[in-house]
C-alpha cells in the first residue's frame, strides 16, 4: 500500500526495549480501589452508590450524564466505603470526587448485559448503545466516550475505519503487547465497530519497529478481505490521528476539522479490544493494560490493571523504585503529564506510568532563543513556534492565535528539538486554556446577551398585545347609554321653551 510523507516530526531515543518482549502481567486486586467520577472527556458520570452499599464486579456505580459523558463499573465485588474527593491523575493535583471501592477478596461478578451473540445481525444503534453502557472511552489517551464516536455514521459519509496501533510515544509498549496478544479481539472488535459505523474496509497502521505486531496482525486480519494492516514510518508523532490518517490516505485534515469530515473515523486497537469484550461478552470497562517503564522502576512491565488501583499500587507491583525518580508522568513522556502524586489512580486513559531519572529527563535551564528554526523545520502542524512563542511571552494571545496556536495539539516536538530548551509547548499550552476561557466567557456573554434580547421581545410583545385588548375595549366604554339621544334632545326642547 503506497503511503504518504507526512510534514516535520522527530526521531527520539525510543527506549521501548525495556518492556516490549515482556508478556503482560496481572495485577493482583489491591485493597481498595478508587474509581474517578471523571475518567475521560465531558461531564462526570452520576453516582449510584452510597456509604456501606456492596456492589458486584462489573457492576455500574456512576450512571453518565449529559450529552458527552461516560458510566464507571465496580473493578471487583467489594463494599463502597464512601464516596469523597482524592488526588487526581493531574499534573495540578487538584482533588476530584471518587468513589473509594474496598475489595472483598472474592471478585465476584455481578449481572452483566446479555451478551449479541451475532453483532452483525444487531443495527448500529444497538452497538453503540451496548458501548455506552460499557463505559468505554478511547483509550489511546483522549478518552473521549466511544459510543459517541461511533454515531458518526449516522451523520456523515465514512469509508474507512482507521485503527491506530502506531504507538510512536517513547517507552510505552501497551498496544503492541496488546496486538500481539489479543490480536483475534482486536480484529473481532474492529470488524464490529465497522459494522456499526457503516464503513466497508478496515485499516490498522502500525509503526514498523513493532515488526512481531505487524505480522501477528496480519495474520490475525487475513480471513477478512475487509480488513487491512499497514507498517508505517518509525516517526513521531505519527500516533496523532490526522498524521496517522495523512500517511495512509493521503488526506490532510484541514484546521478545526475532523477525519469524520474526510471520511475517516479513528480510535486506538485497545479501545476496539474493550468494544469486543462488551458486545461479545457484556463486560464493561473495568481494566487495562498500563506500561510502567523508566530507569527509575525496578522491574519495568506491561501491568493488566483494575482501574482506580493507585500509582503507587502499580509501582511496588513493579518491585518499586530502583532510583530516586526526578519525575513521575502519567502516558508518555513527549505529551504525557507529571504526576502530583502517586496516590493518584489509575484511570480509563492510563497508558503508562512512567518513573524517569534526572539523565532521562535532561532538564537543562533555559537560554535566550537564538532563531535557529529548528521548531519550525520539524512542527508536523506546520506552524511558527518561535514567533508563536514570542507572542505568548508578551501575552499577546491574539497574535498567536492568529499564528495557529489553538492548531497545535501539544505533541512537544518544538521543545524536544529546541537547542535553547525552550519550553515551548508549555508557552502554547498556557495560551489555548487562556484563549478557551476567553472563548467560553464571550459564548456565555452571547448566550446571555440573546436571553436578555428574547426577554426585552417578549416584554414588549405582551404590552402591545395589552395595549391592543385595552384599545379594542375603549369604544364601548365611552359610548353614550342607551337612550342617551333622546334624553338630549328633550332637554333641548324644554330649553328652548
Amino acid at each position: 500500500m503506497k503511503l504518504f510523507p507526512i510534514r516535520g516530526g522527530i526521531h527520539p531515543e525510543y527506549r521501548k526495549e525495556q518492556t516490549s518482549e515482556k508478556a503482560i502481567v496481572v495485577m493482583p486486586m489491591p485493597a481498595a480501589l478508587y474509581i474517578p467520577l471523571q475518567q475521560h472527556i465531558g461531564s462526570p458520570a452520576e453516582v449510584l452508590v452510597a456509604e456501606g452499599d456492596m456492589v458486584k464486579k462489573g457492576q455500574m456505580i456512576a450512571r453518565n450524564q449529559g450529552a458527552v459523558s461516560a458510566s464507571q463499573h465496580a473493578p471487583t465485588s467489594g463494599r463502597i466505603r464512601t464516596v469523597t474527593d482524592v488526588t487526581a491523575p493531574h499534573p495540578s493535583g487538584l482533588p476530584q470526587t471518587t468513589i473509594i471501592l474496598e475489595s472483598d477478596g472474592k471478585d465476584e461478578w455481578g449481572d452483566l448485559l446479555e451478551p449479541i451473540a451475532d453483532p452483525f445481525a444487531v443495527d448500529a444503534h444497538t452497538i453503540n448503545e451496548r458501548v455506552a453502557q460499557s463505559g468505554i472511552v478511547g483509550m489511546g489517551g483522549a478518552a473521549f466516550p466511544s459510543a459517541i464516536k461511533l454515531n458518526l455514521g449516522e451523520q456523515k459519509k465514512l469509508d474507512t475505519l482507521l485503527l491506530n496501533g502506531a504507538e510512536c510515544e517513547p517507552y510505552l509498549t501497551c498496544d503492541d503487547r496488546v496486538m500481539r496478544e489479543y490480536a483475534d479481539e482486536v480484529i473481532d472488535g474492529a470488524r464490529i465497530m465497522a459494522h456499526a459505523l457503516g464503513t466497508p474496509r478496515v485499516i490498522i497502521g502500525i509503526e514498523q519497529n513493532k515488526p512481531q505486531a505487524i505480522e501477528i496482525m496480519t495474520k490475525a486480519a487475513s480471513a477478512y478481505p475487509e480488513v487491512k494492516v499497514v507498517g508505517v514510518p518509525v516517526q513521531y508523532p505519527m500516533g496523532s490521528e490526522r498524521h496517522l490518517v495523512q500517511a495512509i490516505t493521503g488526506r490532510e485534515t484541514p484546521a478545526r476539522k475532523l477525519t469524520a469530515d474526510l471520511g475517516i473515523v479513528v480510535h486506538n486497537v485497545s479501545t476496539t479490544r474493550a468494544v469486543h469484550h462488551a458486545v461479545r461478552f457484556g463486560r464493561p470497562l473495568i481494566a487495562r493494560v498500563v506500561t510502567v517503564s523508566g530507569g527509575a522502576i525496578r522491574e519495568p512491565n506491561n501491568v493488566l490493571t483494575p482501574i482506580g488501583a493507585r500509582v503507587a499500587d502499580l509501582v511496588e507491583f513493579c518491585g518499586g523504585f530502583a532510583a530516586r525518580p526526578e519525575s513521575v508522568v502519567n502516558g508518555g513522556p513527549m505529551m504525557g503529564q507529571p504526576l502530583a502524586s502517586l496516590e493518584a489512580p489509575v484511570v480509563k486513559g492510563t497508558s503508562g506510568i512512567l518513573a524517569l531519572t534526572a539523565e532521562e529527563i535532561n532538564d537543562r535551564p533555559t537560554s535566550a532563543c537564538i532563531r535557529c528554526g529548528s521548531c519550525v523545520t520539524i512542527c508536523p502542524c506546520g506552524l511558527s513556534p518561535v514567533d508563536m512563542a514570542a507572542f505568548v511571552r508578551k501575552d499577546n494571545l491574539e497574535g498567536a492565535a492568529k499564528l495557529g496556536v489553538m492548531d497545535c495539539f501539544s505533541c512537544g516536538s518544538c521543545s524536544w528539538v529546541c537547542p535553547s530548551h525552550i519550553p515551548l509547548v508549555h508557552y502554547f499550552n498556557y495560551a489555548k486554556g487562556v484563549l478557551n476561557d476567553l472563548a467560553s466567557e464571550s459564548r456565555k456573554s452571547e448566550r446571555v446577551k440573546t436571553l436578555v434580547e428574547a426577554r426585552i421581545i417578549r416584554i414588549e410583545k405582551a404590552a402591545e398585545a395589552k395595549r391592543t385588548t385595552l384599545a379594542a375595549r375603549k369604544p364601548a366604554s365611552d359610548a353614550a347609554p342607551s337612550g342617551s339621544g333622546e334624553t338630549k334632545a328633550a332637554t333641548e326642547e324644554k330649553v328652548n321653551t
